[in-house]
């Protein structure tokens, strides 16, 4: 690493951060066209083929990070950025000729190469500044991101306007060539542009360079990323599917919302990364798991309306029926008030709901003429519980979190140089493998809950857990240091 940042630093910064967003933007490519694809019944593909063709990329980003990181660390950036933006163009390319699942999977684990991008860019732009700027560095870097929000913002635009509405649906074939033309554009301006250079530890071995592995720290620093990029993957592209089922939303505007996840997730990675470099990322890590635990499980609660048995009439003696009517039951000369439907029933969807609402009303169970005993039933009660789920409060929720793991990915990155500093090219890869990894099995894990438990909220509830997890273990990791560093302080707290 610099003793001091330079202009050369802060241009290869840039043109890091400008290479990760269309990387990005690239490697969330399948989560519109797929739905689009679906949606427009160009393919008959369930939601398990979903999951993996949203997967597929995310996988092949992730298990070739860890490779991608030690190649970074020893020969630095720009032979390895550059060339991979230009390989990556080839299978983008080829996916406008695909027509059946299997080419469609095959082009999709190609141009998912572009995930590795990731800790390329970690592992050169962390050597370009000093210590003490590196969480904001790579936070800035980290904001690339962002690019998986230009492609939900854009992309059912333009599949829109290539297709003319549906009514030209091989029209869509023209998207991915677009999407390879960028990918090329930039490989060549990162040639001709970028400048390389190698951190210290370059002239290790590999076998080297995969010591640092055996470091407990590392797997738990890749559990957290998990969990705030992994989980941050998969929701840009499943959140298109989730409004366009659950809210039923036009692809475009269901393509907005998931934007509006990933747009303020991915820019705010810089403030996460000041902040870590102000507070400490795991004062930081903090804050984001416990925020994360706390709106997973109020996102849980899906949208629903239930009718239950409510409070019914019993006769308060024996008799015969004489008069039954919506509001009455008469029994002989006793009248038994009924509670009548509420009209309308239908109107609570229109309305900015916040809590739970209820109907409640009674309907007779019995004839003219029928005899009844004492507390027999006369009418049964029915309520109505309806529980709205407001697409606004639920956006505003998913923003939020968004942006919380936006701040816990730059808090890990921060993390890796504190305790590897010569090492960042290889731990960062394989934290971001572990990271990586999460956003392929996410999407597919979702699609198997969605199909057991037909909850589209059984995602949230493996969010919740997962939060929990990591806020339990950074929680009894943390407690153990300070026991081990601070002994008689963390007797005296034990002991109140």
């Amino acid at each position: 690493m610099l003793e001091v940042a330079t202009a050369k630093s802060h241009k290869v910064l840039f043109l890091n951060t400008l290479a990760f967003t269309v990387c990005f933007a690239v490697w969330m490519f399948n989560g519109v066209l797929v739905t689009f694809l679906v949606d427009n019944q160009v393919f008959d593909w369930g939601p398990i083929e979903i999951g993996w063709l949203m997967g597929i990329p995310v996988l092949t980003g992730s298990l070739f990070r860890l490779p991608a990181g030690m190649l970074t660390d020893k020969f630095g950036g720009k032979p390895i950025y550059g060339t991979l933006l230009l390989v990556c163009a080839i299978p983008m390319f080829l996916l406008s000729k695909a027509d059946s699942f299997t080419t469609f999977a095959l082009c999709s684990f190609g141009f998912g190469l572009v995930g590795v991008s990731f800790s390329i860019g970690i592992a050169f732009s962390s050597v370009w500044y000093p210590r003490e700027r590196q969480g904001t560095a790579l936070g800035i870097f980290g904001a690339g991101n962002a690019g998986a929000a230009l492609t939900t913002l854009f992309a059912p635009t333009l599949l829109n306007r290539l297709t003319d509405n549906g009514a030209n649906i091989e029209g869509w074939r023209e998207l991915p060539v677009y999407y390879a033309a960028i990918l090329a554009t930039m490989g060549v301006i990162f040639f001709i542009f970028s400048e390389n250079r190698k951190p210290a530890s370059s002239g290790k071995s590999f076998r080297q360079m995969l010591i640092p592995l055996k470091d407990v720290r590392v797997w738990r620093f890749g559990l957290y990323y998990f969990l705030v990029f992994g989980c941050f993957v998969a929701f840009s592209q499943w959140l298109v599917p989730y409004f366009v089922n659950v809210y039923y939303l036009p692809l475009v505007t269901a393509g907005i919302f998931a934007s509006m996840f990933s747009l303020p997730s991915g820019v705010i990675r810089a403030l996460g990364g000041w902040m870590s470099d102000k507070l400490g990322g795991r004062t930081v890590m903090f804050w984001v798991l416990g925020a994360s635990v706390v709106i997973s499980f109020l996102v849980i609660i899906p949208k629903m309306d239930i009718y239950s048995p409510g409070r019914g009439i019993m006769a308060k003696r024996a008799g015969v029926v004489t008069a039954v009517s919506a509001g009455t039951v008469v029994i002989d000369s006793k009248s038994y008030r009924v509670k009548l439907r509420p009209e309308p029933l239908d109107n609570f969807d229109n309305q900015m709901l916040i809590l739970p609402s209820k109907q409640a009303w009674q309907e007779p169970v019995v004839e003219v003429g029928q005899t009844v005993k004492k507390k027999e039933l006369l009418a049964k009660g029915v309520t109505r519980i309806f529980f709205q789920a407001n697409v606004w409060i639920f956006a505003g929720f998913i923003i939020l979190l968004g942006s919380i793991w936006g701040i816990g990915k730059a808090a890990v990155y921060k993390l890796i140089p504190d305790y590897f500093p010569e090492e960042v090219g290889v731990v960062g890869g394989m934290v971001g493998v572990l990271g990586g990894l999460g956003g392929f099995f996410c999407p597919i894990i979702f699609g198997y809950l969605l199909e057991y438990t037909g909850l589209w909220t059984s995602c949230w509830m493996f969010m919740f857990i997962l939060s929990l997890v990591c806020l339990i273990w950074l929680h009894l990791t943390t407690r153990k240091m300070m026991k081990d560093k601070h002994p008689a302080d963390m007797q005296k707290i034990e002991e109140r």
